[in-house]
């Protein structure tokens, strides 16, 4: 049998990116410092293109500093009484390294002592002299231990003030010097934006003052934080949260992104090069306030279903899916994970993964996943160390609060917390040595 070739005619559609589409979609997936990074690269081939750096503007900081700013007036070192526990996974972490800097003896009973006393912040929720006593160690002692634990990643750990743990990060980026030194050791005029004053204190103009001041705003006044659910680290968030008199604002950072200006020509562009190089800028320019005007259009929908969060926390997450968000602000679902890929937010409670603020409803009726993996966590920081909670007593704990799981579901997200079983959370409590 003999085969026969024939000829057919077939159509068939095939979407093509062309490469403002391509470059748009690129542009939507950058976070501030991503983007900021890509116009940096255009600016220098364009020659149509300039960026204006964000200044500093006196007495504005991101969110996330403003309870730390806040106790300046009243807390010169740390709090007398002893503040809330640390996240579970920042003990882990903090253990973990203990057990390989102090395997034993009187500085490992210190560099416990040290440990629990952490705050959620990561700074030192109790004096120093008290720790040291007992542990029944000279101040000396517990000094030389201290030192060792602030070495930690992430830097900033174990401060026992604002001061310190700034100071911490600015000595790890090699940029402490005279100026910084004199801005960190008057906190409270740096917070108000008093730039002449603190100029004049210093002994230095005003811009260097302005210079060192965005360095500052780029550490991290909260490092322990990090090991929080949800937490993003990241030194310059896409978008800030604040109250206002109207209730919750939600706006672009715009000290993280510099200002794209496009110059027209004097003269209309001869050479097709020049031609392209006009209409690129243009392009671009367009593109990224496409970008702005996009995230912070999905942002408000997000935190404006998440509220309850911005009071209480990531305990008070409500089940949440891109799908909804997408049909709220009419755009597809695919352009809405793009936007919140690497994105940041900066909130009174920490910064945040807007990704992270997305979650699904456990069962019918019950909490988001990750509203139940924040009351874990909440439920294991609070546990009493000699006597942590086992994956039953924390499926009851839960069904007291009126969410009821299976243990081995508990387990699960007891693990994607990264939070070790009870046999390994147990720590003896510290005898006083004589």
């Amino acid at each position: 049998m003999k085969s026969r070739q024939r000829i057919s005619i077939a159509q068939t559609q095939r979407l093509q990116l062309n490469l403002g589409l391509a470059a748009s979609i690129r542009i939507l997936t950058y976070d501030a410092s991503g983007l900021t990074r890509y116009l940096e690269e255009q600016a220098g081939e364009n020659p149509h293109l300039a960026l204006e750096p964000a200044q500093a503007v006196p007495g504005e900081w991101l969110p996330r500093w403003t309870e730390a700013l806040a106790g300046l007036g009243g807390r010169g070192g740390a709090s007398v009484e002893l503040a809330a526990s640390a996240a579970p996974s920042l003990m882990a972490h903090v253990m973990q390294a203990v057990d390989g800097l102090f395997p034993s003896g009187r500085p490992r009973r210190l560099a416990v002592l040290l440990a629990e006393a952490l705050e959620p912040s990561g700074w030192l929720g109790r004096p120093l002299a008290e720790i040291a006593a007992q542990g029944g160690a000279t101040l000396p002692e517990a000094e030389a231990v201290l030192a060792r634990l602030q070495g930690i990643e992430p830097t900033g750990l174990f401060a026992r003030s604002l001061a310190e743990c700034l100071r911490l990060q600015a000595v790890e980026e090699g940029c402490l010097d005279q100026t910084l030194s004199c801005m960190l050791e008057h906190l409270d005029v740096v917070a108000a934006g008093e730039f002449t004053r603190l100029a004049r204190i210093c002994a230095v103009t005003e811009a260097e003052i302005v210079a060192r001041l965005r360095l500052i705003r780029g550490f991290d006044p909260k490092p322990g934080a990090q090991f929080d659910a949800g937490s993003a680290a990241v030194r310059e968030p896409d978008l800030i949260v604040t109250r206002g008199e109207e209730g919750w604002q939600v706006a672009l950072n715009r000290s993280a992104l510099p200002s794209v200006r496009v110059s027209r020509p004097e003269q209309r562009p001869k050479t097709p090069q020049a031609r392209a190089a006009w209409s690129q800028a243009q392009s671009l320019g367009r593109m990224v306030e496409s970008r702005n005007a996009t995230l912070l259009r999905v942002g408000r929908e997000i935190l404006g279903r998440q509220e309850a969060a911005l009071e209480a926390g990531m305990t008070a997450l409500v089940p949440m899916t891109m799908a909804e968000v997408a049909e709220a602000v009419e755009l597809h679902e695919s352009t809405i994970s793009r936007v919140v890929a690497g994105t940041s937010v900066d909130t009174p409670k920490g910064t945040w993964w807007l990704r992270r603020l997305f979650s699904g409803r456990i069962g019918e009726a019950g909490p988001s996943a990750a509203a139940l993996r924040a009351a874990l966590t909440r439920l294991v920081a609070a546990e009493d160390p000699s006597a942590p909670l086992s994956d039953v007593a924390l499926t009851e704990a839960l069904a007291a609060e009126g969410v009821t799981l299976a243990r081995r579901t508990v387990a699960k997200y007891r693990e994607m917390l990264n939070i070790p079983p009870a046999s390994r959370r147990r720590r003896k409590k510290p005898g006083r040595a004589g």
